[in-house]
């Protein structure tokens, strides 16, 4: 799993880095088929730097989620909370779309209520 961090316009500290990688960390448990998050802090605007995080996930597509705030913690924070809703609603469309009840025996409602 590769986590990497970049800036654009500007210089992050290493204590930024540390704890941008400690939150971007907790979205691998949501999906055990991420192979990279990049995350990129634009901080052009010093009053409002912008953040972009990038999933990408195997034999998938690319997931982006962006957030500005007045700190590039709190902008940090905005953004992995949509990227974690993006990841679950992702893993839900794939989950549902593989289970055919019908094809497990899976009796619908409407048979069910007919044979009480």
């Amino acid at each position: 799993m590769l986590i990497g961090i970049s800036a654009r316009h500007g210089h992050l500290s290493a204590k930024t880095q540390r704890r941008i990688q400690e939150k971007i960390s907790k979205l691998l448990k949501f999906h055990n088929r991420l192979t990279s998050l990049e995350v990129t802090v634009d901080l052009e605007d010093a009053n409002r730097p912008e953040v972009e995080i990038r999933a990408t996930i195997e034999k998938a597509g690319d997931l982006v989620a962006t957030n500005s705030a007045p700190e590039v913690v709190s902008a940090v924070e905005g953004a992995e909370r949509k990227m974690k809703q993006q990841i679950i609603k992702f893993k839900d469309k794939q989950i549902q779309h593989r289970s055919n009840p019908a094809k497990y025996g899976a009796v619908p409602e409407s048979f069910a209520a007919e044979m009480n």
